[in-house]
């Protein structure tokens, strides 16, 4: 016997950062609406396995590695001992935390949410699977899949054993490793192999690529890699493919394209994502996933079927909380009213939480000379800075790159201690219209000293006595 239909005016699908920024948004302009929610608690993939547990463990690494250096400290036997029980317990508190916030979002919003799994029965209803029985039948006049993605699993390769991890299941190790390999080194594989060294782990971080982040400035990737290498310890291998891996009762073997061997005692594999779109029939409503699982959608976040919506890691780059949360925020405003302003999109600010952080927003040096843009840049050396020196921090940069004309910021590039909060004061003054957007702001601002925020006072002067040697006016 087939369930009657749940009338509303919008069904989302997904609980991360896009559902819940879509979600709230329609409920304040007066919308009904429901939350389909396959785990038992909200918050996504980005509460439960991504942002926030992996970035409180770097943070707890980057704790435990600061006191072993810390100038009072002789050595880390004062600190309480370092086991996997100890770094799960902080992980876990603050994801309880952020599921109770985010519950209490969903619950003041008088928005309903249903657990299960979500498939479409036509392009206007979804039925809410648990198990094999289906318990909700759900029409909307709008839906909006933020369903996430998961970590990429290639076929060959035994995920079903605690020496072979991925993001989503990395933070489950019952003992930390004396040796890790990471295979991947983009934005996941560099944190994770800069938090475990931070915690006296020996790590081999296996590039596929030629150089890490390449989407980065070339002067902050090469900086970063020289760091991880020549500071931090972290053996990089550039450029390599894998041809199998192989487990055992004492570890896991690596076997490389060019012959080499790498023996560890955990593998974490961080090459890729892939859309959470497995058993959701997309097929019968007219919509199609690339091979990674990805849906392509227009400006306005509508996929094939104009009522059907899509935000988040499901649609691809950028692949970020904070883009997701306004691409639901502006997918409710062409749901509300039919138009869908995205100009807040345009530059989008990367945080990169490896030790120390790396943080940009805007064009790299690459970009503007591949493009024939003319461009000056201003360089602050974070050894140079007082409070650099002061809080032992001296390690890292920050670049202005700017119109050499109307000394607009073209681009802002930060490596160093807290710079994916540093990156914010160059990113307010380069969304200002013009002549507010300019590095003229930063030379005649007074900042508190010593700060690390005078950073931008010294990089825009560097840049602006290239052009005008002389006093700045």
């Amino acid at each position: 016997m087939s369930r009657p239909a749940t009338y509303y005016d919008v069904v989302v699908i997904g609980t991360g950062p896009g559902g819940e920024g879509v979600a709230i948004m329609l409920a304040k302009s007066g919308k009904r609406v429901v939350v389909v929610e396959k785990h038992c608690m909200v918050g996504g993939g980005c509460t439960h396995w991504g942002t926030i547990p992996s970035k409180t463990f770097i943070h707890v690494a980057r704790q435990y590695g600061e006191q072993t250096q810390n100038r009072l400290i002789d050595c880390a036997g004062d600190l309480l001992p370092l086991d996997a029980d100890r770094l799960m317990t902080a992980v876990t508190d603050v994801v309880e935390q952020q599921v109770n916030d985010r519950a209490g979002f969903y619950r003041r919003n008088g928005i309903e949410v249903v657990e299960g799994f979500a498939r479409f029965a036509d392009p206007h209803t979804v039925e809410v699977c648990v198990g094999s029985e289906v318990t909700h039948v759900l029409h909307g006049d709008s839906v909006v899949i933020a369903s996430g993605t998961h970590p990429y699993r290639p076929d060959d390769v035994d995920f079903y054993n605690l020496r072979v991890v991925d993001s989503d299941t990395v933070l489950k190790m019952r003992t930390l490793p004396k040796v890790l390999t990471v295979y991947g080194a983009g934005v996941v594989g560099c944190e994770y192999a800069s938090a475990f060294r931070g915690l006296g782990v020996d790590v081999n971080l296996i590039n596929t690529r030629p150089r890490i982040l390449e989407f980065l400035d070339d002067e902050i990737s090469a900086a970063l890699g020289d760091h991880m290498c020549n500071q931090q310890g972290i053996k990089l291998l550039q450029g390599a493919e894998y041809q199998r891996v192989e487990v055992g009762a004492d570890g896991v073997l690596l076997q490389l394209q060019s012959g080499q061997t790498i023996r560890s005692d955990m593998l974490l594999w961080a090459n890729g994502r892939s859309g959470n779109i497995a058993g959701m029939n997309l097929e019968a409503v007219g919509i199609a996933a690339d091979s990674r699982g990805q849906i392509a959608v227009n400006g306005s976040y509508q996929t094939a079927v104009p009522h059907i919506y899509a935000v988040g890691d499901i649609i691809g780059s950028p692949n970020l909380a904070s883009a997701a949360y306004d691409q639901g925020r502006f997918a409710a405003c062409h749901i509300i009213s039919g138009q869908c302003d995205t100009a807040l999109v345009s530059d989008i600010p990367t945080g990169i939480y490896t030790r120390p952080e790396v943080s940009c927003v805007g064009m790299t040096e690459q970009e503007l000379v591949g493009n024939g843009i003319p461009f000056e840049s201003g360089r602050a050396h974070f050894r140079n800075l007082a409070r650099g020196q002061i809080s032992d921090h001296k390690v890292g940069m920050l670049k202005l790159l700017f119109d050499p004309d109307s000394l607009a910021i073209l681009g802002v590039h930060c490596f160093g201690h807290s710079a994916a909060d540093l990156l914010h004061l160059g990113q307010s003054i380069m969304a200002q219209p013009s002549p507010l957007n300019s590095i003229r702001y930063f030379i005649n601002t007074t900042f508190n000293y010593p700060t690390m925020a005078e950073a931008y006072r010294v990089a825009a002067l560097n840049g602006y006595n290239k052009l005008r040697p002389g006093p700045a006016s």
